[in-house]
């Protein structure tokens, strides 16, 4: 079948998007914890949950009403980037002197920005799809897959990639690369089909505007549970992001685990991860056949226990990366699962008019205020255990965050009543 130029257009699109992220979002913890941050992680990787409460639905506005979308996405875009690029041309004038704050600063400006472009670019696609006559739920899947495998390709390449002698992941030539992406995709962007503004969209009630009118899905008593633990499991999300790295880079301090594969090239060993998570993607539609929406959802959560808990359990020697790599392969069902099983339970259990809304709340409840609270609480649990005073402690975090996914699975399966497709209106 002939691939038409719109959606190698829109592949490119996606592959620019996510390798922007791709560049520093699993290595920027090991970097921090190079240069003395190690106990500030937790705020870099919340602040991507902060900014998610907000800014998506700031940006969004703003495209539906007053700017084309891809004109959005290219701003916003440009933005992120200088900012980004700030971040690295400070570390690198400041070396081994990098204070927190100025950091920070330029880190979550550029957080900012880049967070809406996910949505806005999906929206970008949507359009291109459906000005070419092409359904958008069969055509998008297939391109959307490529964000996945730019995410992949820019992680290896800061995982193998040495400049000045210092592999990337290291370095802050990770946020350099992230920032110079980022303004090729704000030229890029500007090149794809324009889209419409929604001038009636200025007759919305404030309440409408900002999709509050999803929130009443709370008065329904299993709608509740479902955001309470949407929100409790979203907390696991950024966990792995922000210490896997700084852990397996931890036993460098060892000279006899030092030179091993795991140690010396971390990030592509957590690429097996997002390997797996769009392997994963493919067996949704039988497991959800099979099993129904509860039992995939359950699948996820305690898929959440075995991937920290190999991680508790393993070393980078032999046979004990192996478990390494399981837990990087069952990533792909804990992230999967959920986030996707979690949509359709919205989606099929919600009326047309508050349905995108109530995806917003999901995403708010995921990847919004649970990952912000699950990145402060392990934050929290790092420094209490202590890992970066002694690493050897670091399977005790392992195991705590492992008893909390553990203990979530339990009573979501108590607490959670497998649905029968009914609508909700709110």
């Amino acid at each position: 079948m002939k691939i038409k130029p719109i959606s190698i257009k829109l592949i490119l699109m996606n592959f620019l998007e996510f390798a922007v992220w791709g560049a520093y979002l699993t290595s920027l913890g090991r970097y921090l914890g190079n240069i003395g941050l190690g106990s500030e992680i937790k705020w870099f990787f919340a602040m991507q949950g902060i900014v998610s409460i907000f800014m998506p639905t700031l940006m969004g506005i703003v495209a539906d009403r007053k700017i084309q979308a891809q004109k959005v996405l290219s701003l916003c875009h440009g933005l992120a980037g200088l900012f980004m690029l700030g971040a690295g041309l400070y570390c690198m004038n400041a070396g081994d002197a990098v204070a927190f704050a100025p950091l920070f600063i330029l880190y979550s400006l550029s957080l900012a920005f880049f967070m809406p472009t996910i949505a806005i670019a999906n929206s970008v696609a949507y359009n291109a799809l459906s000005r070419e006559g092409m359904d958008p739920v069969v055509a998008f899947p297939p391109i959307r897959v490529f964000g996945t495998i730019g995410f992949i390709c820019s992680m290896l390449v800061t995982n193998f990639l040495k400049i000045g002698g210092v592999a990337m992941q290291d370095s802050y030539t990770q946020l350099l690369a992230s920032g110079i992406l980022s303004l090729v995709l704000c030229a890029y962007a500007l090149t794809m089909p324009a889209c419409p503004v929604n001038k009636s969209a200025d007759k919305k009630s404030f309440a409408e505007a900002f999709g509050l009118k999803a929130f009443t899905l709370f008065k329904d008593g299993q709608f509740a549970v479902f955001f309470i633990f949407s929100m409790l499991l979203g907390a696991a999300l950024q966990v792995t992001n922000g210490y896997a790295n700084t852990f397996l880079g931890s036993f460098a301090a060892d000279p006899s685990l030092a030179d091993t594969f795991a140690v010396k090239n971390s990030n592509a060993l957590i690429a097996i991860s997002q390997a797996s998570e769009t392997l994963c993607i493919l067996l949704i539609p039988f497991c959800m056949k099979k099993f129904g929406i509860k039992k995939v959802m359950l699948i996820a959560m305690f898929a959440w226990v075995f991937r920290f808990g190999f991680f508790g359990l393993g070393n980078p020697a032999m046979p004990g990366v192996l478990l390494f790599i399981l837990s990087c392969i069952v990533y792909g069902v804990a992230f999967d699962f959920f986030n996707i099983s979690g949509s359709l339970y919205v989606e099929q259990n919600t009326t047309e008019d508050i349905r995108s809304s109530a995806q917003g709340v999901f995403m708010l409840m995921t990847n919004g205020l649970g990952a912000t609270f699950g990145t402060l609480a392990a934050g929290a649990v790092v420094d209490a255990v202590g890992v970066f005073e002694d690493a050897s402690k670091w399977p005790q975090a392992w195991y705590i965050f492992a008893a909390y996914a553990f203990v979530v699975g339990i009573l979501f399966m108590i607490l959670f009543k497998d649905p029968q497709k009914k609508k909700v209106a709110a």
